[in-house]
């Protein structure tokens, strides 16, 4: 008889969307993410398509929807070391990081408020920092805080234990390693962006207002590092003129390949949150094509309408800084007319390629392609970016129809 649990690895959209529906079938589910939070790149967007929602938007329904389920089971800072047996009868060893917070949390905030030592925030992208107590993201789950015991200036683990009412804080937690059975896997551990720092010539790392398209959202964010203000890195003005490079990293038989589909999507919309914010800035988008699949074709008119957009059909050779004034020169040329452009701008999006982001990783059982994507077998069905680039909308598509093949492998099981 083999196990009727069904695994879910990634708890971005695509992985709560499955583990929800799945559970809601009464069928025991175990939901892992590597992250302190669930949410994945949809709770750092500021509004991801097609209806332009808030985080809170998709978020929020199905976390109320998973709290008063009893057949879900969430780890958090979790992940997987290891896949063996077949459908029906997965062994799934797993690696659970200590949290040094306890469920006795309230998420009140009173450590954080004694606690000097500070971090770089990774889920701000390195825009911002967080102290060394700090809570994952503002709709975080669990609401719950996590201590980076690195981080932490002198004295803070006693004033920080002082502070917390609730005897929440643990710091002698230890990592803990487990093993679990499943009939079927459900693979959701989305994507990460392709390494700016591989792109010698768009400067990003050396030049300060060279920003990538997710440093972006996060500005854009109201809950993000500079409050829902896009600003300049260097000084914190507001940026008059702003480049958007199209393919970063993607189309490039240096680098990706393969085009990573919402990146156009992604600086039209940029476009358009410019216009909210400032709109008297221009926008300069340098393109080899625009790619709207489908339905999002009316998404590229009302940028076009809505935003100060120019558009230039060319792949960018190179990004210069003026020293002086830190604004970005940047060199392309111009396809439609033969002539190269010099464009001083004073920031620059980097549009940059979508990748797995288990593509550094190599987990034994788990079947992945030459560029990491996972590939699917008769037991572990990949969806939403860790089968390919996608939009939430298909991210979420497939993760509901992962959920019908799940069930049956369990049954024949």
């Amino acid at each position: 008889m083999g196990s009727s649990t069904i695994l879910v690895v990634g708890g971005g959209i695509s992985g709560v969307t499955a583990a929800i529906e799945a559970a809601e079938m009464e069928t025991d589910v175990v939901l892992v993410e590597r992250e302190p939070t669930l949410g994945g790149r949809v709770g750092q967007l500021r509004y991801y398509f097609p209806k332009l929602c808030p985080p809170t938007c998709g978020l929020e329904i199905n976390y109320k929807r998973m709290k008063v389920n009893p057949h879900l089971t969430v780890y958090t800072m979790t992940d997987v070391l290891e896949i063996s047996g077949s459908a029906g009868n997965y062994k799934i060893k797993l690696r659970k990081k200590p949290r040094y917070v306890n469920e006795n949390c309230t998420a009140c905030g009173e450590c954080e408020k004694v606690c000097e030592g500070e971090r770089i925030s990774s889920f701000d992208f390195g825009l911002g920092k967080t102290k060394a107590i700090y809570l994952p993201s503002p709709m975080a789950f669990p609401m719950r805080y996590v201590l980076d015991k690195d981080a932490l200036a002198p004295g803070d683990l006693e004033r920080i234990q002082s502070a917390c009412k609730y005897n929440a804080i643990d710091p002698d937690m230890k990592e803990e390693i487990f093993e679990i059975e499943a009939g079927a896997i459900i693979w959701a551990t989305g994507w990460k962006l392709y390494d700016a720092t591989k792109l010698d010539n768009l400067g990003y790392g050396r030049f300060a207002n060279v920003i990538t398209n997710m440093q972006m959202e996060r500005m854009a964010s109201p809950w993000g590092p500079t409050g829902g203000n896009i600003i300049r890195p260097s000084d914190g003005n507001v940026p008059q003129r702003v480049a958007f490079v199209q393919c970063a990293g993607s189309r490039d038989e240096n680098h990706l390949p393969y085009c990573s589909y919402i990146c156009c999507l992604a600086s039209l919309k940029h476009s358009l949150y410019l216009a909210e914010k400032a709109p008297d800035t221009e926008s300069l988008i340098f393109y080899i094509d625009i790619r709207t699949p489908g339905r999002y074709e009316k998404f590229l008119r009302r940028a076009q309408n809505e935003a100060k957009v120019n558009f230039i059909k060319g792949k960018v050779a190179k990004i210069e800084e003026d020293p002086a004034t830190k604004d970005l020169i940047v060199t392309a040329e111009d396809t439609l007319t033969g002539k190269k452009v010099h464009e001083k701008v004073n920031m620059v999006v980097l549009a940059l390629g979508m990748q797995p982001s288990i593509v550094d990783e190599k987990i034994s059982g788990l079947p992945q392609d030459e560029y990491g994507f996972v590939l699917e077998s008769d037991g572990i069905i990949p969806v939403g970016c860790a089968k390919k680039p996608l939009d939430v909308m298909t991210s979420n598509e497939t993760a509901t129809g992962a959920v019908i093949k799940a069930l049956q492998i369990i049954k024949r099981a």
